[in-house]
């Protein structure tokens, strides 16, 4: 079974739980374990509400023309993996890596880090040429014993 949706969301506070929503909603559909989604939608709110804090440019637009106050989410769910992914339009990550592991009272970076501990596989980085960031993240799947998605 493969399943995928995209959104393109205003840099606003209230756009993070409506991600959120809509990713346990097609994991609950689909018969991912509670577990996995909720390990899931953990990792997504940090990387929303890091582009929502992060993600533009003051008003500005992207050389797409799309306004730089918004960010786009999209997860795929494909045979036993999800993959989600998350891109902004601001200034992305300083050089070619992501800030190292923050103090314990480091007040920003901590969600980056929580992400690789519910993800199997994380990849930070930039947009080629338009500028933001990306945060991409995958997770092995597992099943409840009764999928509420019937295959057909």
């Amino acid at each position: 079974m493969s399943i995928w949706w995209s959104l393109h969301l205003r840099r606003e506070a209230a756009s993070v739980p409506l991600a959120r929503r809509l990713l346990m909603g097609t994991m609950e559909t689909a018969g991912v374990d509670p577990d996995v989604s909720y390990e899931l939608s953990v990792a997504l709110t940090e990387a929303c509400a890091n582009a929502v804090e992060h993600g533009g440019r003051g008003g500005s637009r992207d050389p797409g023309g799309a306004p730089s106050e918004a960010y786009r989410v999209t997860a795929y769910l494909d045979g036993e993996t999800c993959r989600i992914e998350v891109a902004d339009s601001g200034p992305g990550f300083p050089g070619s890596a992501v800030p190292a592991v923050p103090s314990e009272e480091a007040e920003h970076g901590r969600g980056l880090r929580l992400i690789e501990e519910l993800a199997d596989h994380v990849q930070f980085g930039n947009r080629s040429g338009r500028g933001g960031a990306v945060v991409s993240f995958d997770k092995i799947l597992k099943w409840r014993d009764s999928p509420s998605l019937l295959m057909a």
